[in-house]
């Protein structure tokens, strides 16, 4: 089998090479939509869900497909090589023979070792507005795709910016350019600013440095945000000095009492003047035992630099109650309730990880007033009992039986279940850190409820009924919950941006560059308007 050498090119006018030569699309734009639609989320799509997506408004919708894949087929497929790939229930393209122009730029922003002028050229090579030629805007649904894959290209483009406008290795003219494109892709973060602002001032003095910053000052004060302090005194290493501050180290534990009577413990970290963010519980959590562990900490802690962070055990682990009469969805819920008012919160951004958050899911739909922003990573939105197979289901049911049989023993083999899919390129010693940590953050009893209960989730109407700016972040390789998951999931809910990370881990390990890009996200998004 030969390579096709197909290229997609997404960004700028749609194109489609083979080799150095210009392929000629088809001429119907629903067509040229569905392939990128294809190549760009990479699975398998169930004619349905395609006709319902593109054809929903014709009298035969799974003829207007059959027609568009005809096209398609005529010009992906050479020899023996299906490129397009279909069987009665579904289409899909083969990834491994289909390039995306993307591409380049995801290891731009997700890989170390890039040399700027190397950077400088898949910068350029990859400028312009994704998927030109492929709008369907009577298509609500699909253009709700099409902006979200816009949104991940420009946080994309600012963090591959940010990296080498904050790289102190290179030359102040060099960091002066980048930090240009960061504030252009990303016009209301303090952080360029301020960081176009030192670089100016380095690279090409004062006078020049001042006028950028009474332009921003001016820009910030029309969008009605608050703009930095371009302090000129400081402007040498003031940004790294902030951004190299010590989180607090000593977190304030505190308990609060449901409406059963259960203690549900909680912590805060961080100045109290600063924004609030609320982490939902997931499973599993241990306030004391996760602050300095090797998977989340990491994040804890830089979150913690910039923002007032609240977050909990969730009953039944942790310092929590674990002798409890309900572990279920509903009581998640009603739980997080009980921690932001304990906390005095009215109005705040709510972080939610896997099961947490389909939590802040509800919590949003539930009460749209209290919740200013939210961010979901490793989501789904519904339990595997609801689409599960009779073979899916036995082996779910076995998993539960060894947790309950095996989950306190010194040996860590029925726990392995559990950390081997949970973070797959896991060294053997956090391995047998999430081990223990399993162990002692709580019963097997309690573990199967909490597996039953998470089987049980059904946030699915909820999507439609958030109202506050959503971030969904997934781990494109995440192998328990697919980033197919957390796409579809992002669709659904009105003005969702999705961002992918390079990792394959469910819970993100401290010391991957993913990990990093999380942040990066997360603050970017919790500082734009």
């Amino acid at each position: 089998m030969s390579d096709p050498g197909l290229e997609i090119q997404t960004i700028g006018a749609f194109e489609l090479r083979r080799g150095e030569a210009l392929m000629p699309l088809p001429s119907s734009r629903k067509t040229r939509a569905l392939l990128a639609y294809l190549a760009i989320s990479g699975r398998r799509h169930t004619r349905q869900s395609l006709c319902e997506l593109f054809w929903d408004t014709t009298d035969d919708p799974l003829a207007g497909l059959r027609w568009s894949l005809s096209k398609l087929r005529g010009l992906l497929n050479i020899d023996d090589l299906e490129v397009l790939n279909s069987d009665r229930e579904a289409v899909w393209i083969d990834t491994e023979l289909v390039t995306l122009d993307k591409d380049r730029l995801n290891a731009l922003g997700n890989q170390t070792g890039y040399a700027e002028k190397d950077a400088d050229e898949i910068w350029k090579a990859t400028t312009g507005l994704p998927l030109e030629g492929c709008e369907l805007p009577n298509l609500s649904t699909y253009m709700t795709w099409v902006e979200s894959y816009r949104q991940d290209y420009l946080r994309l483009r600012g963090s591959v910016a940010k990296r080498f406008a904050r790289d102190t290795d290179l030359p102040w003219e060099i960091r002066d350019k980048w930090a240009e494109r960061w504030i252009k892709v990303a016009p209301y973060s303090r952080g360029a600013a301020f960081t176009a602002f030192e670089c100016k001032y380095f690279a090409a003095g004062r006078p020049a440095a001042l006028s950028l910053a009474s332009n921003l000052t001016n820009s910030f004060g029309e969008a009605g945000i608050e703009p930095p302090s371009f302090e000129i005194e400081q402007s040498k290493g003031a940004d790294v000095g902030r951004r190299q501050e010590l989180a607090p180290t000593e977190q304030q534990i505190r308990f609060v009492e449901g409406l059963d009577g259960v203690s549900i413990a909680w912590a805060s970290v961080g100045d109290t003047g600063s924004p609030p963010l609320v982490k939902a519980a997931n499973w599993l959590n241990h306030l004391e035992l996760d602050w300095d562990a090797p998977v989340w900490s990491p994040l804890f802690k830089e979150l913690s630099r910039t923002n007032h962070f609240i977050r909990y055990d969730e009953r039944g682990c942790g310092l929590s109650d674990w002798d409890v009469d309900e572990i279920t969805f509903d009581k998640f819920v009603e739980d997080l309730e009980h921690v932001v008012d304990a906390a005095g919160l009215d109005r705040f951004p709510l972080l939610g990880i896997s099961q947490g958050a389909a939590v802040s899911i509800r919590f949003a739909a539930l009460y749209p007033e209290r919740v200013s922003k939210l961010v979901l990573f490793g989501a789904y939105d519904q339990g595997w009992r609801y689409d599960a197979t009779p073979e899916q289901v036995r082996e779910r049911e076995a998993v539960m039986v060894l947790t309950e049989t095996g989950w306190g023993m010194d040996n860590p083999a029925y726990r392995h279940v559990f950390s081997r899919t949970f973070m797959p390129d896991a060294s053997m010693e956090e391995l047998d850190w999430f081990d223990e940590f399993q162990r002692l953050t709580t019963s097997s009893e309690n573990a199967v409820r909490f597996l039953e209960a998470f089987s049980t989730i059904d946030v699915r109407d909820d999507l439609a009924k958030i109202q506050c700016p959503t971030l969904v972040v997934h781990s494109r390789g995440d192998m328990r919950i697919p980033f197919a998951t957390g796409r579809l999931l992002a669709s659904r809910i009105p003005g969702a941006q999705l961002a992918g990370v390079d990792s394959q881990n469910h819970l993100l390990l401290g010391r991957e560059s993913a990990s990093t890009r999380f942040v990066e996200l997360v603050q970017d998004f919790l500082a734009s308007p």
